[in-house]
């Protein structure tokens, strides 16, 4: 195999290195890491050897991401506040449904439910239900036996909840709430919003000890309502709006001086009430909003 084909083969993988990564990680940045660490072993391979390398590049990724979760893990007991989700903002080669499924499974509501997972379990449950590997593959690129494989994917699935794990509000829902949202920041009219709202909201933030935000989540509808229309009021009602696709959602980029300040993503229950509202204000988290957009599978 010529060093250009050898290039050629895990460029035309990358872009599904990568969504797997980000969805193990909850980084971009680690994951753009894990998949060049792929690359380098890639690259040292002997491919002589390699008899599908396709499999093997799924399976070498998603050892180093697991490395690297368990790692990120033990940091994480130090983090200072809520810890969120890196937000992207991503473009995909596929047809419109399986852009939809793409966008559903990189949702921060999704990937926060991917947190009660233990690294292996969550390996294991994005190969086979998100990326649809048989269990004889994806045991295969964890080491382990099939049988096992599949109690991983169970044991993930009742942690996750399969009815509502990748739930989907039409993109006029999305719009409603956003108009709501950034209505009651500017005017302090909150009725609107309340009623999009489901009882059992929470509101998380994640400052990374870098930024002044909330160091607790907040939950209930009249907590979350009332922290909008009074300390976020008071601090974004003259920030500049940018409504945005934050992991193929709806959301909204705020700035300050031409500087980002925050992002703002939000998630939805079965029955398309509002369940979750998101804001990063670690910088380091926000800086990857302004340049160009991932492509991710």
């Amino acid at each position: 195999m010529s060093k250009g084909h050898t290039i050629n083969l895990f460029e035309s993988r990358r872009a599904q290195l990568t969504g797997l990564a980000y969805r193990i990680l909850g980084s971009l940045a680690e994951a753009e890491d894990a998949v060049q660490d792929t690359f380098v072993k890639w690259s040292q391979a002997d491919r002589h050897t390699i008899n599908n390398p396709a499999a093997w590049l799924t399976s070498t990724c998603t050892r180093r991401c697991i490395d690297l979760l368990r790692a990120a893990r033990h940091a994480r007991v130090d983090y200072v506040g809520a810890w969120l989700p890196e937000p992207i903002q991503f473009r995909s080669d596929d047809t419109a449904q399986n852009a939809s499924d793409l966008s559903s499974s990189l949702s921060m509501a999704f990937l926060l439910l991917l947190e009660r997972l233990a690294p292996k379990e969550r390996a294991a449950y994005l190969l086979h239900d998100i990326f649809e590997q048989p269990y004889a593959q994806v045991a295969a690129a964890l080491g382990i036996q099939e049988a096992a494989c599949r109690k991983l994917v169970s044991r993930a699935r009742l942690n996750v909840g399969r009815r509502d794990a990748r739930n989907m509000v039409t993109l006029e829902r999305q719009e409603t709430l956003l108009d709501a949202f950034q209505t009651a920041i500017t005017t302090g009219a909150t009725a609107h919003l309340a009623a999009l709202m489901a009882e059992d909201i929470q509101l998380k933030a994640d400052g990374g000890g870098k930024a002044v935000t909330l160091l607790e989540p907040l939950s209930g509808k009249s907590s979350v309502l009332e922290f909008i229309a009074g300390q976020l009021r008071g601090f974004w009602k003259t920030y500049e709006w940018r409504a945005s696709e934050l992991n193929g959602m709806r959301g909204v980029l705020l700035f300050e001086d031409g500087r980002i300040t925050a992002s703002v993503s939000f998630g939805f229950d079965v029955h398309g009430y509002l369940s979750g509202i998101f804001i990063m204000r670690n910088p380091d988290k926000l800086a990857r909003l302004v340049e160009p957009e991932t492509l991710l599978q």
